[in-house]
């Protein structure tokens, strides 16, 4: 197992593919990811048409954590992010911004 640490500036689907690439891993398991956020983009199933996707963005800050899968080489990430007032969002991760945390990914290659 080893770790992949996302740090200010970075966005975390482009930063763990291009640490996936660099240790020529094509598959395996995200076991954990922990750490905040700024901005994120999820999807979640439409309630009537589990084939169509509904993307929202969100620009704020967000606790997130989370698991998922390395195929061909390419991150599948569900996440869960709590926000302020207590609230929970999560879904599929297509993009997450850190500007002013830390989100470190955990990764079992296979």
């Amino acid at each position: 197992m080893f770790r992949i640490s996302v740090q200010p500036g970075q966005e975390v689907i482009e930063t763990v593919t291009r640490e996936l690439q660099m240790r020529a891993i094509s598959n395996g398991a995200i076991v954990s990811l922990i750490g905040a956020v700024d901005s994120a983009c999820i999807s979640n199933m439409r309630k009537r048409d589990a084939s169509a996707d509904t993307l929202t963005e969100y620009e704020q800050p967000m606790e997130m954590s989370g698991t998922g899968e390395i195929r061909s080489g390419r991150p599948h990430i569900h996440a869960v992010f709590g926000v302020e007032g207590d609230s929970v969002i999560s879904g599929h991760l297509h993009w997450a911004r850190i500007q002013t945390h830390f989100v470190n990914v955990y990764v079992e290659p296979l």
